[in-house]
């Protein structure tokens, strides 16, 4: 009687355990799929009195500022997918703009090179980060509608960017669907 109790005992605990361990897994998927990101990308302009611009810090560590256009002129409805690549020495993040996106990606990259796109950036739990995490050079016409660029971010960081803007992706195609 003893030995069946115990082999009980082990198995429950067993059972458990695997319940425990299944439960906290579902709990950080589920956490991943309510994460959301947003992101703004702003076109580098010259400084007036109009009140359509703004000075910007971009980086923490070193930052400088740059002069935006306080419209975006892309943000997260437009991406269709992010990721983050593994770059050399590094890593990047890649957004995928949808059709309309890559048109005005192009458009803007062709009519402005060399200036500067300001990307801000807004993640985490509730949205509670939010800063300004790149400035690249325009340095040729992006056509293809994939904008790669190295955040001012840690990889937890830029991967929470990517998941969140993949999420928002996500349930913007359920919007569509219904």
């Amino acid at each position: 009687m003893k030995f069946r109790l115990y082999r009980f005992n082990i198995y429950l605990t067993l059972a458990l355990a695997a319940a425990v361990v299944c439960g906290c897994r579902t709990s950080s998927e589920s956490k991943n799929k309510k994460l959301l990101s947003t992101l703004r990308l702003h076109m580098e302009t010259r400084r007036d009195t109009t009140g359509f611009n703004e000075a910007v810090p971009v980086y923490r560590e070193h930052p400088f500022m740059v002069n935006v256009e306080k419209i975006p002129f892309l943000n997260e409805s437009n991406v269709s997918g992010a990721a983050v690549v593994d770059t050399e020495g590094g890593y990047a993040l890649r957004i995928q703009f949808n059709h309309a996106g890559a048109a005005l990606l192009e458009e803007y990259t062709a009519e402005n090179r060399g200036r500067k796109i300001a990307v801000f950036c807004q993640f985490g739990e509730k949205l509670m980060e939010s800063r300004w995490v790149a400035a690249p050079v325009i340095s040729h016409s992006i056509n293809d509608g994939v904008f790669t660029f190295t955040p001012d971010a840690s990889r937890e960081e830029a991967e929470q960017i990517a998941r969140g803007l993949n999420n928002v992706f996500k349930k913007s195609q359920t919007w569509v669907d219904k």
